[in-house]
């Protein structure tokens, strides 16, 4: 089977477009993933197609926490937490590198959303729903044990604090990760490969016309089962397959602010609710602290949303509000990033009111949609939609139960979680001999987990003279997304395969140049190619750190 590199894209197309599959997943955030992971290790033959690059959409702009939905059991959500807070635990145990248990503070003021007995018994239950282990169960704190926790959350009217666990992850990284065990078992997906139109016969969906984004050939890619995973574009595919009735999804957006620990240094992860009631996160990640999220309506491309001067400074005030000392100005703000998240419309609800909860619809056509839903929960939404297509199978038997609940994702294969630290150890010292400083050794293998070995190969490889006078460090970095996971575009490398543009955009001002020169040679760019992927990493720069002033709801 082909590698999952860039190289090799082209050809993986082709030889979809010359077989026939059980299930075709459209959508490469991480629903599809997930889906497609789950019905390839039952024993189906699967394809996934995504539009853009994987995880471009929402499953790269969350708040990037893998959490239970502690808020949902106020609007009485109870199966969906019990189900996401119990998905939390299989999340971090199938890939530990890329999601870590954190403890949460919330402080609880005079006032507040949060009463200081309604929260001991939510967070008792949430406990109970989730079925969280010993060690990780929460606490209640005074008001001096919660000051101690975090000395910059405003004191004035504080009661105390509950603390209780729950899991950050990068989004994106998990997307990819799971994508790439997804190949391993044998998927055959293609990024920047978009649906043009369904393919029928006898008024059943039999699979897809799909074309190449970057080069415009048309293909077609048959399957038994078409599933739609296509996030915020979920209806757009219905509205092709004429069943755009009944429950249909709204969009909101969600913006979050990255800003230097050397002006805001938080050194606790804190949920904390604001003037309006809402509730937003400041987490400590990285020598950066990144706060949201907003909750609005949004009508526009779901494509490219944008930060407004409003949702900045709805941030920048929540902050001021729950942390009074902290000055921080909008010239603070290195970083921005909004996502769209599709919700099931719900008449007369503010948007932060409705449920995150998922459903499945099946049209006359056969044509499956999964919507709604949050990250935490993945796999299981992917279990209920294959599970429903094993049920659909004329033989019943045909394929396996769902097997990804103890299934490692690429990167996590340590036999467990609690050997990550042990495995980290053990390469401590081949790291050391590669020419690896402690700190770069400890950022790739929490990057890459498992695959640090490839990481190892790919170092032996390394030229310090290289033209491009790129670091071994970067080197390593950039190869191994062309060579294993698919990048087209520098965004695709800047974005969702380090998550620099976020987290550390003066390092991608630094070194966008070389990486271009790297990737425009590895790939054999045209001219016209490698300006117009330069032009669209400068406008994505620029959109993190400038508001929108077009945007209209």
């Amino acid at each position: 089977m082909l590698k999952f590199s860039s190289s090799n894209r082209n050809t993986i197309l082709k030889e979809m477009a010359a077989e026939e599959f059980d299930v075709l997943v459209i959508g490469g955030g991480i629903t599809g993933a997930g889906i497609a992971l789950d019905a390839v290790t039952r024993g189906m033959k699967t394809a996934l197609v995504e539009m853009q690059d994987y995880a471009a959409g929402t499953s790269s702009r969350s708040t990037k926490l893998v959490h239970g939905g502690l808020r949902y059991l106020k609007q009485f959500e109870v199966k969906m937490v019990a189900e996401v807070g119990k998905e939390r635990a299989i999340v971090y145990e199938n890939g530990p590198h890329v999601t870590t248990p954190e403890w949460m503070l919330l402080p609880i003021h005079t006032g507040g959303t949060f009463g200081k007995i309604s929260t001991s018994i939510g967070l008792r239950i949430y406990d109970f729903l989730a079925d969280v282990k010993k060690g990780e169960r929460r606490r209640m704190l005074s008001s001096d044990a919660t000051i101690q926790k975090e000395p910059l959350i405003k004191s004035e009217g504080l009661k105390g604090g509950g603390y209780y666990v729950e899991y950050r992850t990068d989004d994106a990284r998990l997307t990819i990760e799971v994508i790439k065990e997804a190949v391993t078992q044998g998927v055959r997906a293609v990024n920047y490969t978009k649906v043009i139109d369904l393919l029928y016969r006898d008024e059943i969906v039999i699979g897809a016309i799909v074309e190449n984004q970057l080069d415009g050939s048309v293909h077609t890619i048959y399957a038994n089962k078409v599933i739609n995973a296509t996030g915020p574009w979920v209806d757009s595919l219905r509205d092709k397959d004429h069943s755009l009735s009944g429950k249909k999804l709204r969009l909101t957006k969600g913006v979050h602010l990255v800003i230097d620990q050397s002006r805001f240094p938080l050194k606790q992860a804190v949920y904390f609710d604001t003037p309006d009631r809402r509730m937003v996160f400041a987490i400590p990640r990285d020598g950066k602290t990144y706060v949201g999220t907003t909750d609005t309506y949004y009508g526009n491309d779901p494509i490219h949303p944008k930060m407004t001067a409003d949702d900045r400074d709805y941030i920048i005030h929540a902050i001021h509000y729950m942390f009074p000392t902290v000055d921080i100005k909008s010239e603070d703000i290195e970083s921005s990033w909004a996502g769209v998240r599709p919700l099931i419309y719900e008449e007369g609800k503010d948007p932060s009111e409705i449920s995150r909860k998922d459903e499945i619809w099946v049209s006359k056509s056969g044509l499956v949609t999964i919507a709604g839903g949050k990250l935490t929960g993945y796999r299981k939404m992917a279990e209920t939609v294959i599970d429903l297509i094993s049920l659909q199978s004329k033989d019943t038997n045909k394929y396996k139960a769902c097997q990804t609940k103890h299934l490692p994702i690429s990167g996590g294969h340590f036999d467990g979680s609690h050997n990550f630290v042990s495995f980290i150890e053990a390469k401590e010292n081949d790291a050391e001999l590669l020419g690896f400083s402690k700190d770069q050794y400890r950022k790739l293998v929490h990057r890459y987990g498992s695959n640090i070995d490839r990481i190892f190969g790919i170092a032996k490889t390394y030229e310090p003279n290289n033209k491009y006078g790129l670091p071994q460090e970067i080197y390593v970095q950039i190869v191994y997304s062309l060579e294993e996971e698919m990048i087209v575009k520098p965004v695709d490398f800047f974005i969702r395969r380090t998550g620099a543009l976020f987290f550390d955009i003066k390092w991608v001002y630094e070194w966008k140049e070389a990486i271009i020169g790297f990737m425009n040679d590895a790939l054999e760019w045209t001219n016209e190619e490698k300006a117009i992927y330069r032009e669209e990493l400068e406008t994505i720069l620029n959109d993190a750190i400038h508001p929108d002033p077009n945007e209209m709801i």
